[in-house]
């Protein structure tokens, strides 16, 4: 049986995510789109653009969907696109926004292949930072939380595509698991 164990309610997200909405605001971010990479970051991205809306903000929206995981618990070196950018993000400034920044693997490829495609600038929104799982040099400009080595779900994010609906961040224990966040 598997155990979820809270990491971080629905109030603690929700002013999570508004205070990051009013930092990117303060960057002042001309024709702004935000790319929301998929799947994990759906939720997150949807409440985070609504966010903005309320700090001001018009931002657009689009979707970038890579694997890196597949039905597994660990990512791996090979990043496939399954659905790209539409939009042309020539001379934009871009909010690429995702669910865990863990290896750096995924956000560094779509970060690189954005200004290969002439982007103004690519900041980086993770509502979750693992800086100690960290394999290539990358870091987000607009962080939710630093996250424990542990595997979490919730909130978009999902364990072989469960748990996604969750309106909190859990970690997955073992029945028994008494370790806490």
């Amino acid at each position: 049986m598997t155990t979820i164990n809270t990491l971080f309610d629905e109030d603690a997200i929700a002013a999570r995510v508004a205070d990051l909405a009013r930092e990117i605001a303060l960057s002042k971010p001309e024709r702004l789109l935000v790319v929301a990479v998929l799947k994990g970051s759906f939720i997150f991205a949807a409440d985070l653009v609504r966010a903005m809306h309320r700090a001001g903000l018009t931002p657009e929206m689009e979707f970038i969907h890579l694997s890196s995981y597949g039905a597994g618990t660990e990512g791996s070196e090979n990043i496939r696109i399954l659905r790209d950018v539409e939009s042309d993000v020539n001379g934009r400034d871009i909010v690429l926004v995702d669910d865990i920044l863990e290896s750096g693997r995924t956000l560094k490829f779509a970060r690189d292949r954005l200004n290969e495609r002439g982007a103004r600038s690519v900041s980086i929104a993770a509502l979750l930072d693992k800086p100690d799982k960290r394999k290539t040099a990358i870091s987000a400009d607009y962080v939710g939380f630093a996250c424990p080595d542990k595997f979490v779900v919730g909130y978009g994010m999902d364990m072989g595509h469960a748990w996604r609906q969750l309106p909190y961040i859990g970690y997955v224990a073992s029945v028994g698991d008494d370790s806490g966040a």
